[in-house]
C-alpha cells in the first residue's frame, strides 16, 4: 500500500520564507523598469473648504520635474458615483482623487509632483503653493449630529425594558474607543509600468488584485484586456489595502498623462490620509437575575464617518449572538464629520464592539459577586440568537476550561487590589471572543505536466498570513502528492477568480476551490491511467500517490509522461459555499486570559502574560495559525494599552501622524503569550472543516487586558487606550 502522510494539520514552514528573507521577494514600490517616473503627493493642509489657485512654476523649473498633475490638468476621470465604486465600497459617494477643487478633509491629495526620483519629486511638491478657501468643519465625533446607520441590525427580541426594569441586577456603562490607524510595515505604492499600446502592468499593495483591476476599469475606461495587476508580496495590509488606495488611481493617471511608467509611494504620515478604525461611544445596559442569568442587553454605539460616505460595520451584532438572552436591543449610529471614510481594520466591528460587551459583562460578574469564567458558562447560547440558527460547532466552553487551566485562574482572589508583587499591583482578567465564520465564492485553476508539477492558480493574495503555504498544503493532500511538488501562483488578477483576501474567509472560500479543483485533476488523472493500463481498474484510488514524475499503484510505477498529453491535464472549478450552512450559524470563538502589572505610583501598566484559547475548526497549519492569534494578541493589548490617533479639533487635523508618536507596542512590552486550539471538528462549515484565524485573535483582548487592569487596581477605566494619565487620574 502507498501511503503518504498528510500535509494538512502540520506545522509546515512557508514556502514562500525563503524568497522573503533572502530579499528576492519584491514588494509594490520595488518593481525595476526603464525610464521609471516618481509620483510624490501633494496634501491639503486644511479639513474642508475650496482650492482657489495651485501655483506649480517653482516645482516645474526644477530640472527633472516632468509635469505637476492636479484637478485642472488630469487625464479625463469617470463622472459617475457608482464607477468608483469597489469590492468593499460603503454607501454614498466615493472618493475620487484630483477631481475638482472641493477640499473634504486634511491630508486630501491635491496635486502629484512626477520627477525623475523621488527624492527630487518630494522637493519638488514642497514648493508648490496652494490657495484656498476655507470652510468650517467639525472633526469631534462628540459635537456632531448623529444618524442611523445604513446597517441591517437584527430585530429587537423580547422587550429589552421591560426586562431591564424588572431585573435585580444591572449595569449601565459607556464606553469610548478611539482613532486607530493600519500602519503595516509595507506603506501603500503602486508600480504602473506603461507598455506600448497603452497596455498597464500594475503592482499594487492590495488585498484584491481583481478589485483594483475592475475599480481602474470603471474609472478611467480602460479595457479589461489593457489592465493586469500583480500584487506577488504584500507586507502586511489588515484592511488597508481591501479597497484601492488613492496612490493607484493617481499613478494611473501620470502613466496615461505622460505615456511612462510611474511609480507613486505614500510617506509614513500620508499612511494617516486615508481609512482607519472609526472613533466609537458604546453603551451597554445589561441585567441579569441573582443567579447570574441574562435578563436583558441592550448596546448601542455611535461611530464617525466622512461625509461622502456612510462607513457601516458590525459593532453591537455580537451582542446578540454571544450569549442566551431573550430580550436584546441593539443600536448603531454614525455621526458624519470632516474626515476620510473609515475602513475595515482587522476583525472590523467585532474588536471594538467586544470591548463593550465584554468589560460590561465583568462589571456585571462583579455586580454579582460571581465568577467572570462562570458567568459567561452560565450564558452559553447553543445558537446565534441573532438568526435563531444553532452553531455548526462552537467549542466555547472548552476555551473557557482549557484556557483558565493554562492560566491558572482558579488560583485567583477575587478580590480586586489583593494580589500583589514588590511595588507591583497583579491583575487577572478575562473576556469571550467571536467572529462569523464565513465562506465566499471562488475559483482555482489545477494544472499537472508531465514530469509531475502541479501548478494551482487563483487571484487571491497574501498579506503575510501564510495562503502560499496553506493552499500549497491543500492541494499536495487532495492531489496525493508531496508538497515539494507543488507550486501555487497568486496575486494576478489575470488568474481564476477569488474574493478579497479579508473576513478571515481566505482558507475557507479559496482553500475549498483549491481543493476540488484537485480533486477533478486527479480524477481525470486516474482516468487517463486506467485507460492506459486496465490493471488499475481494481486497484483502490485512495493508494495512488503522484511522486517524481510517476503515478505509485503499489509496486507499480507508471511514468505520467506515457498517461498525460503532452500539454498536460488541467481542471478549472467555481466553488460556492455548501447548502447545508443555510440552516446553521457558523462562528470561531475564543477565550482570553491576561495578567497585567501595574506600578501604581508610575501609572505603568505592564503585560504579564497571555493566554489565549481558540475554537476555529481544523487548523490547516498550526504553526502559521499560532503566529495569527499572536499578532492579534499583540494588537488587542495595543488597543488596549497604546494605541490612539490624536486629532486637533480646531485644525481638523492629525496631531501623531508617525510611528514616533503614534503608540504601539515593541518586543520589550510582551512576556508570555500561550496560545492553544482546541478541537472543534465541523462537517458543515466547509469540505476542509477549517473557520479561518485572522480575526479571532484580536477579539477579546482589550476588553481582557481592561478587566485585568481593573482587578488590580479597583479603578474600572472605560475610555480606551488606558494611557498612563487614565490609569493615574
Amino acid at each position: 500500500m502507498n501511503t503518504l502522510k498528510p500535509v494538512s494539520g502540520q506545522p509546515m514552514d512557508r514556502v514562500d520564507g525563503p524568497a522573503k528573507v533572502t530579499g528576492q521577494a519584491r514588494y509594490a514600490a520595488e518593481y525595476p523598469t526603464p525610464d521609471l517616473l516618481h509620483g510624490s503627493v501633494v496634501s491639503s493642509t486644511i479639513a474642508r473648504g475650496r482650492v482657489r489657485h495651485i501655483d506649480c512654476e517653482a516645482a516645474l523649473r526644477l530640472p527633472g520635474v516632468v509635469a505637476v498633475l492636479h484637478h485642472q490638468n488630469r487625464p479625463k476621470l469617470a463622472g459617475e458615483d457608482e464607477q468608483y465604486e469597489d469590492a468593499d465600497s460603503a454607501d454614498g459617494s466615493p472618493f475620487r482623487p484630483l477631481y475638482n477643487d472641493r477640499v473634504l478633509y486634511s491630508g486630501q491629495p491635491l496635486a502629484l509632483v512626477v520627477a525623475d526620483n523621488l527624492e527630487l519629486a518630494r522637493h519638488a511638491g514642497t514648493l508648490v503653493r496652494i490657495e484656498y478657501e476655507t470652510d468650517a468643519h467639525q472633526t469631534d465625533l462628540l459635537a456632531g449630529q448623529a444618524h442611523p446607520a445604513p446597517a441591517e441590525l437584527p430585530k429587537p427580541r423580547g422587550d429589552f425594558q421591560q426586562a431591564y426594569d424588572a431585573a435585580k441586577i444591572r449595569v449601565d456603562a459607556t464606553y469610548s474607543t478611539p482613532i486607530e490607524h493600519h500602519n503595516p510595515m509595507e506603506p501603500h505604492a503602486s508600480t504602473v509600468i506603461y507598455h506600448p499600446g497603452g497596455n498597464l502592468e500594475v503592482h499594487d499593495k492590495t488585498q484584491g488584485t481583481q478589485n483594483c483591476r475592475d475599480y481602474l476599469h470603471s474609472v478611467f475606461g480602460l479595457p479589461k484586456e489593457k489592465l493586469r495587476v500583480f500584487a506577488a508580496y504584500v507586507g502586511g495590509a489588515f484592511g488597508s489595502g481591501l479597497r484601492p488606495q488613492y496612490q493607484l488611481p493617481l499613478a494611473v493617471m501620470a502613466a496615461l498623462q505622460l505615456q511612462r511608467s510611474v511609480r507613486v509611494t505614500l510617506t509614513r504620515q500620508q499612511m494617516f490620509t486615508f481609512g482607519y478604525r472609526p472613533r466609537t461611544v458604546q453603551q451597554l445596559r445589561l441585567a441579569a437575575d441573582a443567579q447570574g442569568k441574562l435578563q436583558a442587553i441592550h448596546h448601542a454605539a455611535t461611530g464617525q464617518t466622512s461625509r461622502f460616505e456612510d462607513f457601516t460595520e458590525h459593532v453591537v451584532e455580537w451582542s446578540g449572538m454571544l450569549y442566551q438572552c431573550d430580550n436584546v436591543a441593539l443600536d448603531y449610529r454614525l455621526v458624519p464629520l470632516d474626515v476620510y471614510t473609515p475602513l475595515d481594520m482587522r476583525a472590523p466591528g467585532a474588536a471594538l464592539g467586544l470591548i463593550g460587551l465584554e468589560c460590561a459583562m465583568d462589571e456585571l460578574a462583579v455586580e454579582l459577586g460571581m465568577d467572570p469564567v462562570e458567568l459567561r458558562r452560565h450564558n452559553f447560547a447553543e445558537s446565534n440568537g441573532n438568526e435563531g440558527k444553532p452553531y455548526s460547532s462552537k467549542a466555547l466552553l472548552d476555551c473557557y476550561s482549557q484556557g483558565a487551566e493554562r492560566f491558572g485562574w482558579a488560583a485567583r482572589n477575587p478580590q480586586p487590589r489583593s494580589m500583589r508583587e514588590g511595588h507591583e499591583l497583579i491583575g487577572w482578567g478575562m473576556a469571550g471572543g467571536v467572529w462569523e465564520a464565513m465562506q465566499m465564492k471562488a475559483s482555482a485553476r489545477a494544472r499537472l505536466d508531465a514530469h509531475g508539477q502541479l501548478v494551482v492558480s487563483s487571484a487571491t493574495t497574501d498579506i503575510g498570513t501564510g495562503t502560499y503555504t496553506v493552499m500549497t498544503q491543500i492541494a499536495a493532500d487532495a492531489m496525493g502528492m508531496a508538497p515539494g511538488e507543488v507550486t501555487f501562483l497568486l496575486g494576478d488578477s489575470a488568474l481564476p477568480t477569488a474574493p478579497l483576501q479579508g473576513g478571515s474567509f481566505t482558507v475557507s472560500s479559496v482553500g475549498s476551490a483549491v481543493r476540488q479543483a484537485c480533486e477533478v485533476l486527479r480524477g481525470k488523472l486516474l482516468m487517463a491511467a486506467r485507460s492506459c493500463y486496465p490493471e488499475l481498474a481494481g486497484h483502490p484510488a485512495e493508494d495512488m500517490v503522484i511522486s517524481g514524475g510517476e503515478l505509485h499503484a503499489g509496486r507499480r510505477r507508471y511514468p505520467l509522461g506515457e498517461i498525460l498529453p503532452r500539454s498536460g491535464l488541467e481542471a478549472k472549478v467555481v466553488c460556492e459555499p455548501d447548502a447545508r450552512r443555510d440552516g446553521y450559524a457558523t462562528a470561531t470563538h475564543s477565550a482570553v486570559f491576561v495578567e497585567v502589572r501595574v506600578d501604581e505610583e508610575l501609572g505603568t501598566v505592564r503585560l504579564g502574560r497571555v493566554v489565549s484559547a481558540i475554537a476555529a475548526g481544523r487548523v490547516i497549519n498550526p504553526k502559521m495559525a499560532r503566529s495569527q492569534i499572536l499578532g492579534g494578541v499583540v494588537w488587542g493589548v495595543s488597543m488596549a494599552l497604546h494605541e490612539e490617533t490624536l486629532i486637533d479639533h480646531e485644525l481638523g487635523r492629525y496631531m501623531n501622524h508617525n510611528l514616533a508618536e503614534y503608540h504601539i507596542p515593541v518586543q520589550a512590552d510582551f512576556a508570555d503569550i500561550d496560545v492553544l486550539f482546541v478541537d472543534e471538528p465541523d462537517e458543515i462549515v466547509n469540505a476542509l472543516g477549517s473557520k479561518g484565524v485572522g480575526e479571532i485573535g484580536i477579539v477579546g483582548v482589550p476588553a481582557a487586558v481592561a478587566n485585568a487592569v481593573y482587578h488590580a487596581t479597583g479603578k474600572r477605566m472605560r475610555e480606551f487606550p488606558l494611557t498612563i494619565d487614565r490609569v493615574l487620574g
